[in-house]
């Protein structure tokens, strides 16, 4: 069936309710029709609690059918849905229900608290199972990873119409930026559905008539056998993924079937030049990368073969978005020139919740700084190099860490690398990186000169580490993201 001209998930729904919508992480399935009417029982269920248009409900779900049916349900009825990270603390959960003032709060089993819908069975009983009146899009607001303290609501002005109204504009956007297409696609969920991508690139995948394919977690073989099974054509994953699987045993990957794969998307944190490359070397050119944040959203992208044209490129901006580089005093830098990176777009603003200070020391006039360094080559493309809080200065000379961290990750002794600046009288910074060995690998002083005999020609010897030292595991979110702060402060603190 062509579902080209449909606009989205509820109406795919109707017109083919036969459709696979989910494949839930114990492999039972769940059609377009099934889940509609889980939707729309919610729904009224939610209506029935007394919520109404620009309220918030919160979800501390784990990935499966609930955390769909939320985002769905949210989604039709005028609601701000807020996911809410699982590992966070009872005081960290509590702080975000009281910022975001959620209204309700619907958990998993093993994260039930007093007042909570556990699931949403609770919220489905009894309803009729059509579509609701009146009804209006609603919108996720997501929450901060807070690393430079209290994290906050990113929240956008509800759009005020039907949700079959703004999926043109999704479709469209996702078609120009990784050119997904609407039809019988398939898309593994890779991360939790907390995280701003891996959530939205849920809904994106439904409203494009996609079949949803929820993994129970991250392992690299049970990906990449979750893809040849399902034949899986579309994918979000971060670069620590790639690199994980690039440590599988040579026969693993062999055996591997990815031909389906079409687009794998990747964004969350910068990917080595030489990781990308070998994953397309093994899977083809089919990695596609955006960068932005959650309050900026998909800012920049590029597509595999310019990506090829110009490794470690993030792109040109995307549709609808403006971008400069300037310096700390706000003046543009030319091409070529490392600066702070600005975005604009013309479909929107957002505010921090509760915090307009912050709202407006993110910006400068419609520009918004998601708070990296970068440079535009002369064709305009944006060349990341690194977060403005990780900056190293060493005798008086800027220093990334992720360039380090990328050259020493090409080295089949590294599984993991975090590089940090630490105080020095003289120099003002050192460079020190923590290493996580590769498993079976004995850490020691030949391994170290190993290691800076690699960096050789592949950077500066003034961006060599001073200090290598060994970690059993190094921290990073479940999207990958690697807290430098965190690591510095508990080096510091062992000092």
């Amino acid at each position: 069936m062509d579902i080209s001209a449909l606009p989205g998930f509820y109406a795919i729904a109707e017109a083919d309710p036969g459709r696979i919508a989910v494949i839930d992480t114990d492999e039972s399935q769940v059609t377009y029709g099934d889940l509609l009417a889980r939707v729309n029982q919610v729904s009224h269920g939610l209506r029935a609690r007394g919520l109404g248009v620009g309220d918030v409900v919160a979800g501390v779900l784990p990935n499966g059918l609930d955390a769909v049916v939320m985002l769905m349900a949210t989604g039709q009825i005028g609601l701000y849905y807020v996911p809410i990270n699982w590992h966070l603390t009872e005081p960290e959960v509590a702080y975000i229900l009281g910022d975001c003032d959620a209204k309700l709060v619907v958990t998993g089993a093993a994260y039930s608290r007093p007042g909570a819908e556990i699931g949403t069975d609770g919220l489905a009983g009894g309803q009729p199972s059509g579509a609701p009146e009146d009804r209006t899009a609603g919108a996720v607001m997501w929450y901060t990873s807070g690393t430079t303290g209290f994290p906050k609501g990113v929240q956008r002005p509800l759009p005020g119409a039907e949700p079959e109204s703004i999926v043109p504009l999704y479709t469209w956007f996702l078609g120009e930026v990784v050119e997904l297409r609407p039809g019988d696609g398939v898309h593994l969920v890779t991360s939790p559905m907390y995280h701003s991508a891996p959530c939205a690139h849920t809904q994106f995948a439904l409203h494009f008539g996609h079949t949803v394919v929820i993994a129970p977690r991250f392992e690299p073989a049970s990906i990449l056998e979750l893809i040849g099974r399902h034949r899986v054509t579309n994918a979000m994953m971060v670069p620590t993924m790639f690199h994980r699987m690039l440590q599988l045993p040579e026969e693993v990957r062999r055996r591997s079937d990815v031909s389906s794969l079409q687009q794998v998307i990747h964004t969350a944190a910068a990917c080595p030049v030489a990781v990308k490359q070998q994953i397309m070397d093994w899977w083809g050119p089919v990695l596609y990368e955006y960068y932005g944040s959650t309050e900026s959203t998909i800012a920049f992208s590029v597509k595999p073969h310019d990506w090829l044209a110009r490794p470690g490129t993030v792109g040109k901006p995307a549709p609808t978005f403006e971008a400069r580089i300037l310096d700390e005093a706000g003046a543009e830098l030319p091409p070529g020139e490392p600066g702070l990176v600005y975005v604009k777009s013309s479909l929107g603003t957002f505010e921090y919740r509760k915090d307009p200070a912050k709202t407006a020391a993110s910006m400068r006039g419609e520009w918004y700084a998601p708070g990296d360094i970068g440079y535009l080559d002369k064709e305009g493309f944006l060349f990341l190099c690194d977060r403005r809080t990780d900056l190293i200065v060493s005798g008086g000379v800027n220093i990334y860490p992720a360039e380090i961290e990328a050259a020493l990750l090409e080295h089949p002794a590294v599984a993991d690398v975090a590089v940090i600046g630490v105080p020095d009288e003289e120099w003002g910074h050192n460079v020190v990186a923590l290493i996580e060995p590769s498993e079976g690998v004995t850490p020691g002083p030949e391994l170290s000169a190993e290691l800076l005999e690699h960096c050789g020609p592949r950077i500066a010897r003034f961006k060599h580490p001073k200090v290598i030292e060994y970690r059993e595991t190094l921290p990073r979110t479940p999207t990958g993201k690697l807290s430098r702060s965190k690591v510095r402060q508990a080096y510091l603190d062992a000092l």
